[in-house]
């Protein structure tokens, strides 16, 4: 069977590869899953296709596409893709003034929106966006055509003849998507990946999972270059792919769906894993006890069976059979790989996940390289906690002198669109992308990172601090939800907090100290005190230069909304620092 060379070929090879498979997507909808066949993808994205031939997109345009996950989203995805344009994700949490720059930037000729805010937001910058020409929702919301009347369009105005000649006509090196970074350092830049980009991704990676892992389950968005390679790796192995209905169903769709994989990021799996915790505290004194023993044991999990002792396997085989068990049960998990990634996980919740049965494998990479530089595989030294594996085959990685990764191959991105000033900035002549992350690699060539070169500032003292080593030490805290490390050109560092109030308000009512609002409760006295003692528990991981020395609770949630979280829940340092400027003055005042 000929090899796929272009994302698109994944559908159309689908029934000749896996003519077993019943469901290529699902997601439920009014009670049910509804399920897509191969052969309903492929017709549904032919569909499309021709509905947009009829309407004029021409090879080369730029097709955007703003929802969350749904089946209908890759449908739209691979019809784009294989006319000769060009689809450009586009996240549907973002504020008006971002959706007007990447309509502008990214030459955006039409869209399919989800949701009536995005609709809105998307109405307001019309009159300043000429070369929007289409504009589709995906239901009916009495404004603008729908997604039902684009397939009933394409079906109307077949044309498979210039559907095969248009598909003839995409070559591996052409772009298939533009990607925009989630603006953690300012405006978001357009990413231009290849279709051999991301193929060259699915070639190298389609060893990771095991040959029975049959179900897939998606809740990170797939407008994040992780996710949506991720997605495709699924397919190409004719893994079916079912989505969360939303992040609040997470819990509640693993156990119908029985998932072999999934993919998550750090704060997703310290929220199960919270969870998990908290769930003793009902139990009675015994059980609770044997429950927590098994949690900290599961933290202790060595990845190597050679790192692990005949009395630890021991204690895990009881703990196994009395906790584990019982876990992975009211998860619905029968996994075969977890895959973190987007930031490092703490090694204790890598253990204990690997412990109960849902082996975590870490990725690093980048949108600009397609998006994996570096994943835990199989085999001898292929994963270990700490440390995000060995470099993907065709990927040559080397250390500056400032221990900056740099990288070359074929995942590199052909560059950022209408900006070869940035790419410049970024790709160097010899081709290396420089990803303006620090590390080193282990002797048994596994690459471990160590914080974002931009991110090390100095204090007035000259001394060096890195804080986000600092601010993952502190977020195992339960009493913290995120941090923000400052202190650059300041005599010591400090910290921007944002508790954990869910887990504060149980602390505070088992100490029967008062939760009237956030405001109030990080004012109480007994609040401070307990936040004081955290703060010098984790102080004392750390030189004297990087510890805490004051620090600001603030009374927000940090999250997508507010600007201050990525999609993929990392905290945009900028945003924190111009939001709290004032607190932070009086830290040093």
């Amino acid at each position: 069977m000929k090899e796929i060379t272009r994302l698109f070929d994944i559908l159309t090879q689908y029934q000749e590869r896996y003519p077993e498979q019943k469901i290529a997507l699902s997601i439920k909808r009014d009670g049910s899953w509804r399920n897509f066949s191969p052969q309903e993808y492929l017709q549904m994205a032919n569909y499309a296709s021709y509905a947009m031939i009829k309407l004029g997109i021409m090879p080369g345009d730029k097709v955007g596409i703003i929802s969350t996950n749904r089946p209908e989203w890759n449908i739209l995805d691979m019809a784009i893709m294989q006319i000769g344009a060009m689809s450009v994700p586009v996240y549907p949490t973002i504020s008006a003034a971002d959706y007007k720059h990447i309509v502008n930037h990214s030459d955006m000729k039409m869209v399919v929106m989800e949701g009536a805010e995005v609709m809105n937001k998307i109405k307001s910058i019309m009159p300043e966006s000429p070369n929007l020409k289409f504009i589709y929702t995906f239901i009916d919301r009495g404004e603008f055509p729908f997604l039902e009347q684009l397939f009933a369009l394409g079906e109307e105005n077949q044309n498979p003849e210039e559907l095969q000649r248009r598909r003839d006509a995409v070559k591996p090196e052409d772009c298939s998507t533009i990607m925009y970074t989630s603006g953690t350092t300012g405006l978001p830049k357009g990413v231009m990946l290849s279709h051999h980009n991301i193929v060259s991704q699915l070639m190298n990676l389609r060893q990771t999972p095991a040959p029975w892992s049959k179900r897939a389950f998606s809740f990170l968005p797939l407008c994040h270059a992780y996710e949506r390679m991720l997605v495709f790796l699924y397919q190409y192995l004719g893994m079916s792919v079912y989505y969360a209905q939303s992040l609040g169903t997470i819990a509640e769709n693993l156990k119908e769906v029985n998932p072999t994989m999934m993919s998550a990021v750090p704060r997703v799996l310290e929220k199960f894993f919270d969870k998990i915790w908290n769930s003793s505290k009902k139990m009675s004194p015994m059980k609770r006890k044997l429950f927590r023993w098994a949690v900290r044991l599961g933290e202790e999990y060595k990845i190597e069976d050679c790192d692990r002792t005949k009395w630890y396997n021991f204690k895990h085989a009881i703990a196994d059979k009395l906790v584990y068990s019982k876990i992975r049960q009211a998860i619905g998990g029968n996994f075969d790989i977890v895959v973190s990634g987007a930031a490092s996980i703490q090694p204790r919740l890598a253990g204990f996940f690997s412990a109960i049965g849902m082996p975590v494998f870490e990725g690093y990479g980048a949108t600009e390289t397609s998006p994996v530089i570096a994943v835990s595989c199989r085999g001898k030294y292929g994963r270990e906690v700490g440390t995000v594996g060995p470099a993907l085959p065709g990927i040559e990685i080397k250390f500056t002198d400032e221990n900056e990764l740099i990288c070359r191959g074929h995942n590199v991105m052909m560059g950022y669109y209408k900006d070869e000033e940035q790419t410049r900035a970024v790709i160097d002549a010899d081709g290396w992308f420089h990803t303006g992350d620090m590390g080193y690699m282990n002797e048994h060539g596994q690459i471990i990172i160590t914080g974002r070169l931009k991110s090390l500032f100095k204090t007035s003292m000259g001394k060096y601090v890195n804080p986000q080593v600092i601010e993952e030490k502190f977020t195992e805290s339960p009493f913290i939800e995120n941090i923000v490390v400052v202190g650059e050109n300041e005599k010591f560092a400090a910290a921007i907090i944002a508790p954990d109030f869910e887990f504060l308000k149980t602390w505070c009512q088992g100490h029967d100290i008062p939760f009237d609002t956030p405001s109030s409760v990080i004012k109480n006295p007994d609040v401070l005190k307990r936040f004081s003692d955290e703060i010098a528990k984790y102080n004392r991981n750390f030189g004297e230069t990087e510890q805490i020395r004051r620090y600001k609770l603030v009374p927000e949630q940090w999250t997508q909304q507010n600007n201050i979280l990525t999609p993929t829940l990392k905290v945009k340092r900028h945003v924190v620092q111009k939001k709290y400027a004032d607190m932070i003055s009086e830290i040093y005042a």
